[in-house]
């Protein structure tokens, strides 16, 4: 048969059949433990079921399309980043997790949650990220504004939600799928978001698979992400690259560049391109690190 790793626990593993229609425990068989490859919530498998009381086996895991390191997981279609105007949102972080989202291979979105306060971070993103190629959702898990357009996002996939502590990423949950629980919320000392997701797991809700991660609070680059890579990644600024003077271009400080063109004039977020070059600067450490 075959699966999906919803979670794994010491050396058993929960997994769902193809169909959605049963779950199974099983255990991996040692000749995968003898290749190293450990078997990864979301990783597709083949297993042979248990017979009675017996554990079943995963007999193989499926060819991995990507895989997060923080949290462990495989085959993510959609990377959600979820952020709200409380706590202050780390935008550089955003930017750090869109880059590795399409050098994963995965679909990332921005989904702006608490919306019933009083606030212009909407607004900021809609003008940041113009041009982005970027799916953008306005929610509050509150009210339930703005959710029926999230849910399609969701169908069929695997999504990880990803952002700060105490943005609302299991009460978006919560509400979209009438679960109940536990949320954090924010320190009263501190206003620091308190963790409640505790490991890795996929829920199966009605055909979308869907992981509430621990919030993060410091993200690195990748140590073998060059400059380079980081402005394909951009794909606002990889449209307007052959209207630049020099070709390849960072879009940095090269004369005649249409990058800078375009935020000079309002057409492209003034603050996304300076933490742009916040990431190509800590890229260029990064490779001096590696040669010395």
């Amino acid at each position: 048969m075959e699966g999906i790793i919803l979670r794994g626990i010491g050396s058993f593993y929960t997994v769902e059949d193809r169909a959605g229609s049963g779950l199974y425990t099983l255990r991996a068989q040692k000749k995968l433990r003898r290749t190293g490859l450990k078997p990864l919530v979301g990783d597709r498998v083949a297993f042979m079921p248990g017979e009675g009381e017996e554990d079943g086996w995963i007999e193989q895991i499926l060819p991995r399309k990507n895989e997060l390191v923080r949290p462990s997981v495989a085959n993510v279609d959609t990377l959600m980043l979820v952020l709200a105007p409380v706590p202050l949102p780390d935008m550089v972080m955003i930017d750090k997790l869109i880059l590795r989202a399409r050098r994963g291979g995965m679909t990332p979105a921005i989904c702006v949650n608490k919306t019933d306060l009083e606030s212009d971070l909407p607004q900021r993103i809609g003008r940041e990220y113009a041009g982005s190629e970027l799916h953008s959702f306005f929610v509050s898990a509150r009210t339930g504004a703005g959710l029926e357009a999230l849910r399609p996002m969701m169908e069929g996939r695997v999504t990880c939600l990803a952002g700060q502590s105490a943005v609302g990423k299991t009460s978006l949950l919560n509400a979209l799928f009438g679960l109940e629980m536990e949320t954090g919320g924010l320190s009263e000392k501190t206003e620091r978001g308190r963790h409640t997701t505790r490991r890795a797991e996929l829920m199966a809700l009605g055909g979308a698979y869907v992981m509430d991660t621990p919030g993060f609070s410091l993200l690195e680059l990748d140590d073998d992400l060059t400059p380079l890579d980081i402005a394909g990644y951009y794909t606002e600024y990889a449209a307007l690259e052959e209207g630049c003077r020099f070709q390849p271009c960072l879009h940095d400080r090269e004369p005649g560049c249409a990058v800078r063109r375009a935020v000079e004039k309002g057409e492209l977020g003034q603050q996304r391109w300076e933490r742009y070059r916040t990431l190509l600067a800590e890229a260029r450490e990064n490779q001096k690190g590696r040669y010395t």
